[in-house]
C-alpha cells in the first residue's frame, strides 16, 4: 500500500511528502503502516509520526515543501510585511489560518500550513480579498497563528464592540439590570477578547481600571505596562461584573476586595487567571494575573543562573535540612525559583508538602495545601499539620509574621528541608529581617542555610539587537572597572541596545531574565548574625566571600549581551 492510498481526499500533498519520506529513508513503510492505523478522523498519518517521535516536524516541513513545489518559510527568521498582512481581513485570515508575509513582483506570498498547501479555492479566496496573485508557502500552524497575533490585533474588534455595548444607563445600575448585561454575548465578548489579546502578547497581568471618564484597559508585559485599551465610562458595570461572575466573586458587592480564580481556553493551552477586585473612588478596579503553567516546568537551567551563582545554590537545596529564602520584591519570580527548584527535589523517595495563598500552579506529585484564614487555616497553623504529615520538604508560600516564621525555623532545624521567599529588598537584609520579626539571633544562624535575592529585567531581542560601542561615561553608571576590560583584552566591550522589530512588537525587548544574589550562611556570617550586626556590615563579609550582588550579576549580563545598562539599572537602581 503506497501513502498515496491512504492520503485522503485533498491531501495528495500529504501523501506525496510521506512518499517523499520513505523514499528518502527518513521514515520506514512500517512506521508509516503502523501510523495509519492509529490515525483518527481528528489526527492524520503525519501527526501520528510527528507525535510518536519518528519525524520531527521541521524535517516534515521541508519535505512537504519540495513535494508541492513551493517555498518553505521560516517565520521566525523571516522579516514580515506589515503591508502585505494588512491585505487580508483579521477575521478571514484567523478562520483559514493563512498569513500574507511578503510582497514581490506582484504576488503576494501566503504562509499556509501543510493540510492547505492544495487548498486552490482558499487560494481563489485570498486572491478576490487581496487583489493580488497568490503564491503560497510552507509553514508550521503553530508559527502562523503565533505571527497572526502580532497582525491581527483584536482592537478593531474591541472598538467595534466597544461602540455596540454603549449604554444610557446610569453607572450604579441594579443587580438584575447587571445580570442581564453580563450574559449579553457582546459583553461576554469583549472581556473574551481582552484575555485572548492579553495572552497572545505575552502579558503577566491584565489591569482594568475605571476612571473619571472611561475605562482603562493595560497589560503587563516582560514586567512594564503598556496601555492596551480605553472603552467607554458606561461599560464599566457590565465588563467588571462579567469577570466577577466568570471568577466566582459576588457581584453585588462592591464595597470590599474580593479574590476569585478562572479557567480559560486560548488555542491549545488551558491558562488559569487569578483575579483581584480593588474598590476605588470611580468603580472596582480588577487585576488579573496569568498564570502560564509552562512556567512550573522550567529547570534551573532555564533561569539564568551565572556558573558561580547556580553552584552556591545547588550546594544549599543538595542538603538534606535547612532553610533557603528567595527575596525580592513582588513580581520578581520567586515563586518560578521555588517551583524550579521543586522540579529538581520532588523525588518518588521524599514527601513534600507545600503550603501556599495562593495555590498558583498546579504541581503533579507534591501535595498542596491552600491557606483559608477565614476557617482558620493560617500559614502557621497549616504549617504545624504538615509537620505532623511526615514531610521531607516544606515550601512556605511566604514568611509574613512572627509565628510563621518561628515555625519555619524549628522545622528546619529538626531535619527538614524548608524553601520560603522574603520580602527584602537584597540577600543580607534577610538575616536581619527575620531578627527583627522577633526570632532569635541564634537561631536564625543555626537554620539559616542560603539566601538568593532576585529581580527580573527585560532581555534583548535577539533578532534585532544593535551592537553599539559605548562611551566610559555609560560604563561607570554601572561601575564597569578596568578589570572587567582585562577581561576582555583590555578593549572597549561590544555592547548592545534595543532597537525594535515584529518579533517583540516593536519594544527591542523579549521576554525576561533574572539577576541573581546567592547567599551561603558562613560561619562568619552566623557569627555576624548572633551579635546582631547591621546589614551592612553582613554585606561587605559576604561579599568578601564570594557574593555576586543584583548589580554584579547585571553587569554580567550587559557584557554578555543579553540586556541593557538602563535595564539593568531599571531594576536595581
Amino acid at each position: 500500500m503506497t501513502a498515496n492510498a491512504f492520503a485522503g481526499a485533498g491531501a495528495g500533498s500529504i501523501g506525496e511528502t510521506i512518499d517523499a519520506l520513505v523514499a528518502a529513508g527518513v521514515v520506514s513503510q512500517a512506521d508509516v503502516s503502523a501510523a495509519t492505523l492509529a490515525a483518527t478522523a481528528g489526527q492524520g498519518v503525519v501527526e501520528v509520526l510527528v507525535e510518536r517521535g519518528v519525524l520531527d516536524r521541521a524535517t516534515l516541513l521541508r519535505f512537504a515543501a519540495e513535494a508541492a513545489g513551493i517555498e518553505h518559510v521560516d517565520l521566525a527568521e523571516t522579516q514580515i510585511d506589515a503591508t502585505a498582512a494588512a491585505l487580508l481581513p483579521g477575521e478571514f485570515a484567523r478562520r483559514s489560518c493563512v498569513l500574507p508575509f511578503a510582497r514581490r513582483d506582484g504576488e503576494l506570498h501566503v504562509a499556509v500550513p501543510l493540510r492547505m498547501v492544495d487548498d486552490l479555492e482558499l487560494k481563489d479566496d485570498i486572491a478576490r480579498l487581496s487583489r493580488h496573485r497568490v503564491r503560497f508557502a510552507l509553514a508550521g500552524r503553530a508559527e502562523i497563528e503565533h505571527h497572526m497575533n502580532r497582525f491581527y490585533r483584536a482592537e478593531g474588534e474591541l472598538a467595534t464592540l466597544t461602540s455596540d455595548l454603549e449604554v444610557t444607563s446610569d453607572d450604579a445600575p441594579d443587580l438584575e439590570q447587571l445580570t442581564e448585561v453580563t450574559e449579553d454575548a457582546p459583553v461576554v465578548r469583549f472581556v473574551n477578547l481582552l484575555i485572548s489579546q492579553a495572552i497572545s502578547d505575552r502579558a503577566s497581568d491584565i489591569h482594568l481600571e475605571p476612571t473619571e471618564h472611561d475605562l482603562r484597559v493595560r497589560y503587563r508585559i516582560d514586567g512594564v505596562l503598556t496601555d492596551a485599551h480605553r472603552a467607554p465610562r458606561s461599560i464599566v458595570g457590565g465588563v467588571i461584573s462579567r469577570l466577577k461572575i466568570m471568577s466566582d466573586m459576588n457581584i453585588a458587592e462592591r464595597r470590599v476586595p474580593q479574590d476569585g480564580r478562572l479557567t480559560v481556553s486560548h488555542g491549545s493551552q488551558t491558562i488559569d487567571l487569578r483575579v483581584a477586585t480593588l474598590p476605588t473612588v470611580w468603580g472596582e478596579k480588577i487585576v488579573a494575573r496569568v498564570l502560564d503553567n509552562s512556567n512550573t516546568r522550567l529547570g534551573l537551567d532555564d533561569l539564568g543562573f551565572s556558573d558561580h551563582n547556580f553552584e552556591r545554590f545547588k550546594a544549599s537545596y543538595s542538603k538534606p535540612y535547612g532553610m533557603i529564602l528567595v527575596t525580592g520584591p513582588t513580581g520578581s519570580g520567586k515563586s518560578t525559583t521555588l517551583y524550579a527548584t521543586l522540579n529538581i527535589l520532588n523525588q518518588p523517595h521524599v514527601n513534600v508538602i507545600t503550603v501556599e495563598d495562593p495555590v498558583e500552579y498546579r504541581l503533579p506529585g507534591i501535595n498542596q495545601v491552600q491557606t483559608n484564614p477565614k476557617a482558620g487555616l493560617t500559614f502557621a497553623s497549616a504549617l504545624r499539620s504538615i509537620l505532623r504529615s511526615d514531610p521531607d520538604i516544606v515550601l512556605i508560600g511566604e514568611i509574613r509574621d512572627h509565628e510563621t516564621a518561628n515555625i519555619a525555623v524549628e522545622a528546619a532545624l529538626t531535619g527538614h528541608l524548608v524553601l520560603s521567599t522574603l520580602h527584602t529588598n537584597d540577600a543580607p537584609s534577610a538575616l536581619t529581617r527575620l531578627v527583627e520579626m522577633g526570632i532569635e539571633p541564634f537561631l536564625v544562624a543555626s537554620a539559616l542555610d542560603a539566601v538568593v535575592a532576585q529581580r527580573l529585567c527585560r532581555a534583548l531581542c535577539a533578532r534585532c539587537r544593535t551592537p553599539y560601542a559605548p562611551d566610559q561615561a555609560e560604563l561607570d553608571t554601572l561601575d564597569i572597572r578596568p578589570a572587567d576590560l582585562a577581561d576582555l583584552d583590555g578593549e572597549v566591550p561590544q555592547l548592545f541596545r534595543a532597537a525594535g522589530c515584529s518579533a517583540c512588537g516593536g519594544t527591542g525587548y523579549r521576554g525576561r531574565m533574572a539577576l541573581h544574589e546567592v547567599m551561603p550562611v558562613s560561619e562568619e556570617l552566623e557569627r555576624l548574625t548572633v551579635r546582631r550586626a547591621p546589614t551592612d556590615e553582613i554585606s561587605r563579609v559576604a561579599r568578601g566571600e564570594g557574593m555576586t550582588t543584583l548589580r554584579d550579576d547585571g553587569r554580567l549580563k550587559v557584557l554578555q549581551g543579553r540586556t541593557t545598562i538602563e535595564e539593568v539599572l531599571r531594576v536595581v537602581g
